[in-house]
């Protein structure tokens, strides 16, 4: 098996050290991450600045770590073209990400932008986050979720077109339930804090509070992981409004 991982915390994040180790038990592990962190990146490539990628020692004997100057898409990229010579992976996978990528934060997520990118190569993909910002996250509960869904992931495949966003909370015990959960609606509030500068000048610092838009139900990821449970979602690649979603007027317009 060839895995290729990546994160958008950057190549000394201890999530992703951590993730080589137990991923080496299932194949030869390449990760390509960036230089530095590139958390809420999303899908953004790099088109007006060279790439640099350079191999480093890696953590884990008999993987390849290397660091790239882009973004967590230009990662997986630049990998596959490059570092692969166009091997495909069997699996990319993505984290463990620094924070929580529930409800809507997988918009904005650099981890699952590189997960996204794999999936669509029609390769399965799998983005892992812990809901500690921490440097020096405490990780240890995480081994058998990862574990858990990388096996099955890699016996059952994925569908073309869907990834699985797992989100593990900090709170969560080893052999913690893991549960299929759809994303939490949600949005955030008062997103950004005002200050002024020594010239007497505004500034604005991105902030802000997470509003559960549906705090009783329990199916969701955010439920789960108040629950103290690892929460797991089918994403879409294809981002097309089904038939049943599409307002009568439009279909009739149009």
């Amino acid at each position: 098996m060839l895995i290729l991982l990546s994160n958008d915390d950057g190549y000394q994040a201890k999530g992703v050290r951590q993730l080589m180790g137990w991923l080496s038990r299932f194949g030869r592990v390449v990760a390509v991450c960036p230089d530095m962190g590139r958390s809420g990146q999303s899908m953004a490539l790099t088109f007006n600045a060279p790439l640099r990628v350079e191999q480093t020692e890696s953590p884990v004997e008999g993987c390849e770590l290397w660091h790239c100057s882009g973004t967590p898409v230009d990662c997986i990229k630049i990998a596959q073209h490059t570092i692969l010579n166009g091997e495909k992976p069997d699996l990319v996978v993505a984290g463990i990400n620094h924070g929580s990528n529930s409800s809507v934060n997988v918009l904005y997520s650099g981890t699952m932008g590189a997960v996204f990118e794999g999936c669509s190569w029609n390769v399965p993909a799998v983005g892992f986050s812990l809901t500690d910002h921490h440097p020096d996250a405490d990780f240890s509960a995480c081994e058998g979720v990862v574990c858990r869904v990388v096996e099955e992931v890699l016996k059952n495949g994925l569908p073309d077109g869907i990834c699985l966003n797992v989100n593990i909370p900090k709170s969560g015990k080893p052999g913690m339930p893991i549960r299929l959960t759809r994303a939490c609606r949600g949005r955030w509030s008062e997103e950004f804090r005002r200050y002024t500068d020594p010239m007497g000048k505004p500034f604005y610092w991105l902030t802000g509070e997470f509003i559960n838009e549906e705090p009783n139900a329990t199916d969701t990821d955010e439920a789960a992981l108040a629950r103290g449970e690892a929460s797991v979602v089918a994403e879409t690649l294809d981002r097309t409004a089904s038939a049943s979603q599409t307002p009568d007027w439009l279909r009739q317009a149009f």
